[in-house]
């Protein structure tokens, strides 16, 4: 018998398997997987995060007979790095590490890219020695250098001064007060493209991106800028760039924009794509104009937070079952509600990417589409033209959909047909703005939609908020004073035998002792009793009793339980359910 040949991806599964990484249970059910969906063995590996990219290049090198090299501690000279043209690096995922005489020692993240190699021989005229590195490492290490290169706002700040006191020219635009009607647009337009400008711009865009911020804000002021990110919720103020780059950055923005630089008297809205360490980043840009000049504000959109399933979305065993229940019914109406900014679209966005299949044919319409999901019909609102989310449903309706996502129910006639469709067979997914998930039933009522229909229709409501967790690297015990349970009207009790931690502030964290947010949501199912309410016209402080006690845990029970498990703090729990 012919001994049985094994592909890269299960020579590699063998050596994790033989360093204590995987199990080979592991791997059976790996390679299971790989045949259903025909992924790469080692891309599931790493997608579901059971072994860490780290240990994959060590035991890849292993298998290869490469030496790993882990470039998180080790320092590029930039002359060593200047030997390969940037745009090849980021291509081929490499880096040079070190040159000796004739040999350059190159990181890759597949040593096995014969082609690769040729090229960079080619290029730099050298011996390449390879040398295997994870890709995250290699993206991260170029983008460190990328960002030394183009230097820090202060640089920018520097290099504008210099220019200007060397122009001194009389028709150099200058900004004061709201005077800026007279500036030659040619001029504009030319001095959006100068070097300062561009790296400004990027440099601005970078740092936000790096920092997780999910919107930036450029806010003029009559002799400042303000420069704030948004992270994990809240507002950050950092270096602001020079008073006189105002128009010049503005500009620059509108034209990664695809927008108007001659239109700054009336609001405008465009988006722009950029790459940053290897990933491509969605950016909503709106301009406002105010008394000293425009405001931007950009929403970074990144696909990466989608989760590509309910499951990972963290809610507790009994939301995630009623949840998952209501995504599989076959029609209804869920309704995902909460204040801006609290990831309703998100979450429906993942329950979209769990239902997104070939069988089923799915449209949605938003104001404005967020994320691009393959697969799915997405329909952007239009109201200049008269494409209303009441226009554009009435159209998809007739389009034979099977799933139906709304981005907000704002008014009654967009409401009739979400009721209308869902009660027609089709599954409609919608976000609604109030407080708890039975003030979603309220809501719909006092748009006029009659309370029978309403029982009929809607399977689910939720009310969701983002929870901000507590920094893993400065995570220290707290000891809360009785005022705190006073205020919260919980009983100390509950944390028996728990211990409540709290973040101390650190450098990671910007001395916030937070990083990054989670999803808590609350969710009522619509059962035969709440339906009775339902029709009974009934508060929603009646229709949160009988929920409660058929199972919903509240948006203040899964914040607790948050606190309760050292993820996140007493104080976030006050803060987002106050009024609970």
């Amino acid at each position: 018998m012919p001994p049985v040949i094994k592909s890269f991806g299960e020579r590699i599964a063998d050596a994790l398997v033989e360093d204590g990484l995987l199990t080979s249970k592991q791997v059976e059910e790996l390679l299971e997987q790989q045949k259903k969906e025909g992924t790469r063995l080692l891309k599931l590996v790493v997608e579901k995060a059971i072994v860490s990219e780290q240990d994959m290049t060590v035991s890849m090198g292993r298998v290869l007979n490469t030496p790993p090299i882990n470039l998180s501690r080790i320092s590029i000279i930039p002359e060593v790095a200047d030997l390969l043209p940037r745009e090849v690096a980021h291509n081929y995922k490499v880096i040079p590490v070190s040159r000796l005489e004739n040999k350059l020692f190159l990181a890759m993240a597949d040593p096995l890219n014969v082609l690769a190699i040729d090229d960079v021989k080619r290029l730099t005229k050298l011996d390449v020695v390879p040398m295997i590195a994870s890709e995250k490492s290699i993206i991260d290490k170029l983008s460190n250098i990328d960002a030394s290169k183009s230097g820090s706002m202060q640089d920018i700040i520097d290099d504008a001064k210099k220019a200007a006191e060397e122009e001194k020219d009389p028709d150099n635009i200058e900004v004061s007060g709201i005077a800026v009607e007279d500036v030659n647009l040619d001029q504009l337009a030319a001095s959006s493209e100068e070097a300062p400008v561009i790296k400004l711009a990027n440099l601005i865009l970078v740092q936000a991106i790096k920092d997780r911020a999910s919107d930036i804000h450029i806010e003029p002021f009559e002799k400042v800028i303000r420069l704030r990110y948004r992270v994990d919720g809240a507002l950050l103020d950092v270096t602001p760039p020079p008073k006189q780059m105002q128009l010049a950055l503005a500009s620059r923005l509108k034209i990664m924009s695809s927008l108007d630089i001659a239109e700054r008297r009336l609001p405008q809205d465009g988006r722009m794509r950029v790459k940053v360490s290897g990933k491509d980043y969605d950016l909503r840009v709106s301009f406002l104009p105010t008394v000293h000049g425009e405001k931007c504000v950009l929403r970074v959109l990144d696909k990466s937070n989608l989760s590509a399933s309910l499951d990972k979305l963290g809610l507790d065993p009994d939301t995630f079952q009623q949840f998952k229940a209501a995504v599989d019914s076959p029609h209804g109406l869920i309704l995902v509600t909460g204040p801006t900014g609290s990831g309703k679209t998100t979450t429906l966005y993942s329950a979209l990417n769990e239902l997104n299949s070939p069988v089923y044919n799915i449209v949605t319409v938003e104001d404005p589409v967020e994320f691009q999901l393959p697969g799915i019909n997405q329909v952007p609102v239009k109201k200049e033209i008269g494409l209303t989310f009441a226009n554009a449903l009435r159209s998809i309706l007739r389009q034979d959909p099977d799933i139906v996502m709304i981005g907000e129910i704002r008014d009654t006639e967009t409401a009739e047909i979400a009721v209308e469709a869902a009660l027609t067979g089709h599954q409609v997914l919608s976000t609604m703005h109030c407080n708890d998930a039975p003030g979603a039933i309220v809501r719909l009522d006092d748009m006029g939609i009659a309370p029978f229909l309403i029982s009929s229709s809607v399977v689910l409501t939720c009310a969701q908020r983002l929870m901000r967790r507590i920094c893993s690297h400065c995570k220290e015990p707290v000891t809360y004073n009785e005022k705190m349970y006073q205020d919260l009207n919980i009983d100390p009790g509950i944390f028996d035998g728990v211990t409540l931690q709290r973040g101390r502030g650190c450098e990671r964290c910007k001395g916030s002792g937070y990083s990054g947010r989670l999803a808590i949501i609350e969710a009522m199912t619509i059962s035969d009793e709440i339906r009775k309410l339902v029709i009974a016209r009934a508060n929603t402080r009646e229709m949160g009793k009988i929920a409660i006690a058929q199972g919903m845990r509240t948006l203040r029970m899964a914040a607790l339980d948050r606190a309760r498990d050292g993820v996140s703090t007493l104080e976030q729990v006050m803060v987002l359910t106050q009024s609970h």
